[in-house]
């Protein structure tokens, strides 16, 4: 933790934990500011957390969340209320403590001449260096020259964002890339259903942002506050401008824990846990490890999600290692999916049914989870089945693993480039944007009717990459996308059912029958998924290493 001090009553810092609060406290701190929004990152505490410990240790906690690095006027107003109405001193944080450094120096504005702002701010090891430029445009930000230009910018250094980097840079050595993404970590996410199944350690599914970015490809340590696409320009964090000739946009998905209510009160406590966050991953296997009787819930929310299959991955992994033990026929498990079907596609169905009987799992359809409360161990869903008023039941449970909900980031739902749903609009054969020319999508974020999986990232990195590298030679598109999506579905420890599929549900299986079956479990697939993949995605997909990915060309209509 590295309190940093801005002015009498107020300092600011990085993201801060529950743990942290007793040291706040006794450091003279009577408050504190969040404004960071939940969600941001895969290891970051919800702000329930931090107000619970917050309270705890005597302390008053506000939640002001600034969206994706956006600060607007009435942030700052609200920032400057906050200030006034809590007891001092004050300490405020974000990600990085930037966020919290700019409200205050545009809450000052009027106060404080800009040589005392920028000499505070830059003391405290922030550069204020774009507010400058908001205040004296009367708080608007101009998009007509940018801090920098390059000829790609790709927004998003997740799977998707890396793997195109070195997709186009292994096509164009000589093309000026830039990737922007405020994150530290690089998270391998597919791993974590191994974590909680006891297969992987967390840590072997994170590196350093750092030693992933391509060579030659420069890396900009900020968030996205808002698209210009007009100007090609985007706007960082602190008020920033990036200019593009070309934009690759791949940020990912938000998972929407607070759509819930409860819920991220009592997440990794009370037998609530997930393996769609980092952190709380080994908590399953720990639950799993402990559990010797009682209920298992585990829940699926309405689609779109990534890895659709997780949610009942889990599922099956805990009943194998419940029957491994001997004591299943203690336990009830129960899987609560929103929807209507085990899986969309039907040709895997009747294998991962057998699995269902196997575990003497209750498979309970149209149960939307929507409420939570850990230390009565209950929860509340409502069950809307087809053409019947929808009734909300209440379950007990002894373990709860959860998929929350999941839509497009917030600067992603507001910007130019987003369809009604939010997600950024593009043709789903060439991944690029509808509406402007210069831009593409892939990943969880783009609107293709796809399985959202780091599988379907692997195939469309290549075909983002062959198409602008076609457009810089001022051809037309000649790579398509044609909806390929995997799902390894671990059905037991040391087998998979290996879920390969495309748009409408059409089968692409990878192998022939003869190594893996597909529709049915398999050794040869788990061994593929445990000791193949990791590395195939480390030293390959990130490396621009097409394995098993070349696109396809673009065909005549």
């Amino acid at each position: 933790m590295d309190i940093k001090p801005l002015a009498a009553g107020l300092s600011v810092s990085a993201q801060i934990t529950p743990t942290d609060m007793q040291a706040i406290k006794d450091a003279g701190f009577r408050a504190i500011i969040c404004n960071r929004p939940d969600g941001e990152g895969a290891d970051q505490p919800t702000f329930d957390e931090i107000a619970a410990a917050a309270k705890k240790a005597g302390l008053e906690a506000r939640y002001l969340p600034i969206v994706s690095g956006k600060v607007s006027d009435a942030d700052a107003d609200a920032f400057d209320t906050a200030m006034t109405e809590l007891p001092g001193p004050i300490l405020a944080y974000c990600r990085s403590g930037t966020r919290s450094a700019t409200l205050w120096s545009l809450a000052q504005a009027t106060k404080r001449s800009l040589a005392d702002i920028l000499a505070a701010t830059k003391a405290a090891g922030y550069d204020m260096g774009g507010v400058v430029r908001r205040i004296t445009n009367g708080g608007k930000t101009p998009t007509d020259k940018g801090d920098a230009s390059f000829d790609v910018v790709i927004v998003g250094a997740g799977a998707g964002g890396i793997a195109a980097a070195a997709s186009l840079k292994a096509r164009k050595p000589d093309v000026e890339i830039a990737i922007i993404d405020p994150a530290d970590i690089h998270y391998y996410q597919p791993g974590w259903t191994m974590v909680g199944g006891g297969v992987f350690d967390a840590e072997d599914t994170a590196r350093t942002m750092g030693s992933l970015i391509p060579r030659g490809v420069k890396w900009i340590k900020a968030a996205v506050a808002a698209f210009e696409p007009q100007n090609n320009a985007i706007v960082l964090d602190g008020c920033r401008v990036v200019k593009y000739t070309r934009l690759i946009v791949c940020p990912g998905i938000k998972l929407d824990w607070n759509k819930i209510d409860g819920l991220v009160q009592t997440l990794g406590k009370n037998g609530v846990t997930s393996n769609y966050r980092y952190d709380l991953a080994p908590y399953t296997w720990q639950l799993v490890e402990g559990m010797k009787e009682g209920r298992a819930i585990f829940t699926q929310p309405p689609m779109p999600i990534k890895c659709a299959g997780a949610p009942q991955k889990a599922m099956y992994l805990s009943g194998d290692a419940w029957f491994r033990r001997g004591v299943l026929k203690d336990i009830d498990i129960q899987f609560n999916n929103a929807g209507g079907v085990l899986f969309g596609v039907k040709d895997y169905v009747p294998a991962l049914m057998e699995y269902v009987r196997k575990y003497n799992a209750h498979l309970n359809f149209f149960h939307t989870l929507v409420a939570v409360d850990g230390p009565a161990r209950k929860a509340w869903f409502d069950v809307a089945k087809p053409d019947t008023a929808v009734e909300r039941i209440e379950m007990d449970f002894d373990m709860m693993h959860v998929c929350p909900p999941q839509v497009a980031p917030d600067f992603i739902r507001v910007s130019p480039l987003a369809d009604a749903a939010g997600w950024v609009d593009v043709d789903q054969s060439t991944l690029r944007h509808k509406t402007y020319d210069n831009i593409w999508s892939l990943g969880d974020v783009m609107n293709a009717p796809n399985a959202k999986t780091m599988a379907a990232a692997r195939i469309q990195a290549p075909v983002v990459a062959e198409n602008i590298a076609a457009d810089m030679d001022g051809k037309a598109p000649v790579a398509q996308y044609n909806g390929y999506g995997s799902c390894p579905l671990t059905v037991e420890r040391g087998k998979i059912v290996l879920a390969e599929f495309g748009y409408g549900g059409t089968m692409l299986p990878s192998f022939p029958k003869a190594i893996i079956d597909g529709t049915k479990p398999s050794r040869a697939a788990w061994f593929l998924k445990e000791k193949m993949l990791p590395p195939i995605y480390w030293k390959g997909m990130l490396k621009g290493r097409e394995w098993m990915a070349k696109p396809e060309s673009v065909t005549a209509k």
